[in-house]
């Protein structure tokens, strides 16, 4: 019996595969595609996923492949100077391509023990009170007690489940790919130049060797976006901005992308589930999407591990959606206000200067920062300490760093004074007696994804927080266990 079956094999279906192989959850990644993408539609990772490789002990991997870059303050392509400080260990921007970080998270999963399997696609599902059928293009079908459909904006689970996906469709279209060019580096700096003082779409810039990264506005919104754009089309938008179209030649890859902004209204429909762009999709303002899915995975990892290993106390798996559907939708609008502020009308304009002073205030500065880099999350678990459903940050202990003592995705009690317990709880829960200068309260209670549960000074406190994410009674073997 499988226990989980992730439909798409990007970085959220693997991130979320490996999630759930930490707590010994059978999984299985279907992806329609045979072998890996080569399209760099991402080009990097922000702080807060910065923080959940770190909690993982992938950070290594990813700093040997990447490129630490200051964190510059951006918003709608207005861009300011360093980023005032942030509450965090690691507040920088790390360039690596989308390919990269899905190769990396790949490796991480079939390390975990996740099962891939390629070039499967599915096309049908039902289900039961026990499980999901999972009807694959070949005619094979396979039963699993969840399906989660991570499978882009275009999801075929979310189809089949007659979820609603309300929102906007896309108003404009822009042409994305990899070639080479002809045209000299000064020429290009000069004329990409000149063309972003009012086009924010167009860009051209090096991607290593010798080969440009181009995004150019299309000239109208495609029918059908599964078409590959021609060589042809992106030669015939560049003149049109720039009066020549730079010598491009040796495509790479080409895509288009567009405007379109959706949100799923439900990310659970019994024991199926959704995440990534399958359940939202916005413009790539901000480079939030790859880091949305991400975190969406690193939500609903240890719940959906908690609800099949059958500890899960009530309502847990259902607060996957209740904290992440508030999250994309705020990121749906900052990418919708974005793109008004990059808009070429006057009145649009005139608000992006207005804007443009406002961030030169450091709280205002912070405050759009936090939105871009999601360190500014706070899920409502109710009244309680300054720190309650935020994420702690990677403090400095004593004996090493916070985030060293997370790589097993359990919940974790840090505890200063020695004095507390985790009980019966043991088996789920850490309990690490440490100090650090950053914390001034006595100890504090993680969820495997790193946001406080409790923080306080009370034992009778503590269980109860341990009880409401914890739950209560013995941990049973789940099927993919060793």
């Amino acid at each position: 019996m499988i226990d989980v079956i992730i439909a798409g094999g990007g970085p959220t279906g693997m991130m979320l595969a490996a999630e759930l192989r930490l707590h010994g959850v059978r999984v299985v990644v279907l992806e329609r595609l045979t072998e890996p993408t080569d399209h760099v539609r991402s080009l990097g990772i922000h702080v807060r996923s910065i923080e959940v490789m770190a909690q993982r002990g992938l950070l290594e991997r990813f700093h040997e492949t990447g490129k630490q870059y200051e964190l510059n303050g951006h918003f709608a392509a207005i861009v300011k100077p360093r980023a005032p400080r942030l509450d965090s260990a690691h507040a920088y921007v790390l360039g690596i391509p989308q390919p990269a970080t899905e190769r990396l998270l790949t490796e991480h999963a079939v390390e975990a023990g996740a099962e891939i399997r390629r070039g499967t696609e599915v096309v049908g599902l039902s289900q039961d009170d026990e499980g999901v059928e999972v009807e694959l293009a070949d005619g094979t079908r396979l039963r699993s007690c969840y399906l989660v459909g991570c499978d882009g904006g275009r999801s075929t689970v979310r189809k089949l489940l007659g979820v609603g996906f309300p929102g906007d469709p896309a108003r404009n279209e822009n042409l994305l790919g990899e070639m080479e060019v002809t045209a000299t580096a000064e020429e290009i700096t000069a004329v990409v130049t000149e063309i972003r003082k009012t086009e924010k779409f167009f860009g051209l810039g090096p991607s290593g060797e010798g080969v440009y990264r181009v995004v150019v506005p299309a000239e109208s919104v495609r029918e059908d976006r599964t078409v590959e754009p021609t060589l042809e089309e992106f030669k015939q938008r560049l003149r049109h901005y720039a009066g020549t179209d730079f010598g491009v030649h040796s495509p790479r890859w080409l895509s288009r992308f567009g405007d379109a902004t959706r949100q799923a209204e439900r990310y659970r429909v019994g024991r199926v589930l959704l995440a990534g762009d399958a359940a939202h999709v916005h413009p790539p303002l901000g480079g939030q999407g790859l880091n949305l899915g991400i975190q969406d995975a690193f939500n609903l990892g240890w719940k959906l591990a908690a609800e099949i290993a059958g500890w899960a106390p009530e309502g847990l798996l259902d607060s996957y959606h209740v904290e992440r559907h508030p999250v994309a939708a705020e990121v749906l609008d900052n990418t919708r206000a974005q793109a008004e502020l990059m808009s070429t009308e006057p009145g649009a304009q005139a608000v992006r200067r207005l804007l443009s002073e406002l961030m030169d205030f450091e709280e205002v500065h912070r405050y759009l920062v936090e939105k871009i880099v999601a360190i500014g999350i706070r899920y409502d678990f109710g009244d309680g300490h300054a720190l309650l459903g935020r994420r702690m940050r990677d403090v400095a202990l004593k004996d090493g760093r916070l985030y060293d003592l997370t790589h097993a995705g359990r919940g974790l009690l840090l505890d200063q004074t020695g004095r507390f317990s985790v009980g019966s709880w043991g088996e789920r829960v850490d309990h690490v007696v440490d100090v650090s200068e950053e914390l001034e309260v006595p100890a504090v209670l993680l969820r495997p994804d790193g946001h406080v549960a409790w923080a306080g000074e009370d034992q009778e406190g503590l269980d109860a927080a341990l009880r409401r994410w914890f739950g209560e009674g013995e941990v049973r073997e789940t099927a993919g266990q060793a």
